[in-house]
């Protein structure tokens, strides 16, 4: 089994490959490594379900994961699949509202996962370093909302 020492420099440089993290210093993300778990996901199995209450986000460090949400005619519709260094879930950490969308592994995975338990004792006890993660969050957010809203406006064009 890891030490936990050798557990945090793996969580470390498992951030250290994620979009929403490569502006954190080192030092930064050894010390947001404390506040992530590592999870395993076999193939198909379901991270959360569309309607369940948002308590964490989750990094895809290896496999994927598909994002599948059900449309006017409840037939479930794949949206997209992320691969290594997406993120997902980002909102329940910001709102702890419902899920948006189920996602599921679409291959035997590895996840970085932060709970909004988590984030709210980062920012207790490191709230520069949480602004900045929370702020990365909302721009990472912020982007999705402009691209989405340009293919949406494109669609009905």
């Amino acid at each position: 089994m890891a030490t936990p020492y050798a557990l945090l420099e793996e969580i470390s440089s498992m951030l250290i490959d994620c979009d929403l993290f490569n502006h954190l210093a080192p030092a930064e993300l050894r010390a947001a490594a404390h506040y992530f778990s590592v999870s395993k996901v076999a193939k198909d199995e379901v991270i959360f379900n569309e309607g369940d209450i948002g308590t964490f986000m989750c990094i895809v460090h290896s496999g994927s994961v598909s994002v599948i949400k059900a449309n006017q005619n409840e037939e479930q519709v794949e949206m997209v699949t992320l691969g290594h260094g997406r993120a997902f879930g980002e909102m329940a950490v910001l709102d702890g509202e419902r899920r948006s969308a189920t996602c599921s592994a679409a291959q035997d995975s590895i996840l970085l996962t932060l709970s909004k338990e988590a984030m709210d004792k980062m920012l207790e006890e490191h709230p520069r370093m949480a602004a900045r993660v929370i702020r990365s969050i909302a721009v990472s957010l912020s982007r999705r909302l402009r691209m989405a809203v340009g293919q949406l406006v494109d669609h009905i064009v």
